[in-house]
């Protein structure tokens, strides 16, 4: 590999600002998708679409087999419709996983099937001048909110000839901000970061002129929310799957919204061994700011593509971002540092090429963690490692 591509830093922030105009929590992402296809088709990507809408885009290599993934999520945390109220409100129930803590105070966006109404994410008891200390001690549930809407309605009746009907969707506004500082503030940043990071990888490795060692699928997904993400993605042989999410910045966590994480484990479990360090490694040689991370309560593509039953290494890179599934903030720095390394990670060779082939009696091509001189010491005496593998087929098979 060359010198590592610069990525355009101007269209990254300005496909993150066109991306957070576009309201998308699950299950109502089909505007997105049809940007970022556009997206791919200026860059000249090719792609397809699943029945539901997820990209499946294919960047090509110089050997199609065995083949990597990288993937980012394209829907967001929302709410729909629960209830209409007999005073003409609504009740919500979440789309995705956050707290009701977050979505007080919000102003929304109600999708029925005429048009839209706007509104405002209430508690219950929403007046100081009426309530007094009252108002702190509401709990806080999504039982306990409710969505004043921006139109004469005050019964269920008034609600519902203004086409209000439960399940509708409704949608957060993001709210964004970009300082001088650097600074990128807003709701739904997870994930829509990641894909303007993925987006500027491809421009910049496009741009660049050079062909990877083997195809490159980017994935763009619609239900990374609610756990499916990846699940059906994959038709190709992929060998490598890489997640893009958002790292949480909070107290004890590594993550820094100065840097990339790479994830070492989440509520999936570990990540690969071999492909998460083989990221640490190209963010070490191209001096990409890097950290590792544990993530307690997280579930990202890779993961889904697993639980599917795809038979592929997995890792996670995420950028920093406090205030996870709230009014989330990152830095350019963690989005620049991120773009860095999807780039390197594209253009690098295969972390092992005998992954093509499933391994048919023997050992010979397989991976190892454990060197033969990094064998366990301690007042037990256990067999060296290298008299336990390699051995004659009958050796030790006398016992008395």
């Amino acid at each position: 590999m060359n010198t590592l591509p610069e990525p355009d830093l101007n269209y990254l922030q300005q496909v993150l600002l066109e991306m957070l105009a576009i309201p998308s929590p699950t299950g109502f992402t089909d505007t997105i998708v049809r940007y970022v296809a556009e997206r791919l088709d200026e860059l000249g990507i090719e792609y397809e679409l699943t029945r539901r809408g997820t990209i499946r885009a294919t960047l090509k290599g110089r050997q199609s087999s065995p083949d990597r993934a990288v993937s980012a999520h394209l829907d967001t945390i929302g709410a729909v419709v629960r209830g209409i109220k007999d005073n003409g409100r609504l009740t919500l129930a979440p789309v995705g996983t956050w707290s009701s803590r977050f979505a007080e105070g919000s102003r929304i966006s109600l999708f029925t099937e005429h048009g839209v109404i706007r509104g405002s994410v209430l508690p219950l008891l929403a007046s100081g001048h009426a309530f007094n200390t009252e108002v702190d001690s509401m709990p806080i549930s999504w039982d306990h909110i409710e969505v004043r809407l921006d139109a004469y309605t005050a019964s269920r009746a008034d609600s519902e000839s203004l086409g209000v009907s439960i399940g509708d969707f409704i949608a957060f506004d993001p709210l964004p901000e970009f300082t001088e500082s650097g600074h990128i503030s807003a709701r739904h940043l997870d994930d829509k970061a990641g894909v303007a990071a993925l987006l500027a990888a491809l421009k910049a490795v496009k741009e660049s002129g050079e062909e990877p060692y083997i195809d490159c699928h980017p994935i763009f997904t619609i239900t990374e929310e609610v756990g499916s993400g990846a699940a059906g993605a994959l038709p190709w042989d992929v060998s490598e799957f890489v997640g893009i999410d958002i790292a949480p910045v909070a107290t004890g966590q590594y993550s820094s919204e100065h840097a990339v994480s790479v994830a070492m484990l989440d509520s999936g479990g570990p990540y690969d061994y071999h492909l998460s360090r083989h990221l640490l490694r190209l963010g070490e040689h191209n001096s990409i700011p890097t950290r590792r991370d544990l993530f307690r309560y997280y579930h990202s593509d890779a993961q889904s593509a697993v639980a599917a039953g795809n038979d592929t290494r997995t890792a996670l890179l995420a950028f920093g971002c406090d205030a996870t599934h709230g009014y989330e903030r990152t830095h350019r720095d963690s989005l620049v540092a991120l773009t860095r390394l999807i780039s390197a990670y594209m253009l690098s060779p295969p972390v092992f090429a005998s992954d093509a082939k499933p391994r048919q009696g023997s050992l010979e091509p397989f991976s190892h963690q454990l060197e033969h001189d990094a064998q366990m010491e301690n007042d037990t005496r256990v067999p060296p490692v290298d008299t336990l593998i390699g051995r004659p087929e009958n050796e030790g098979q006398e016992r008395s």
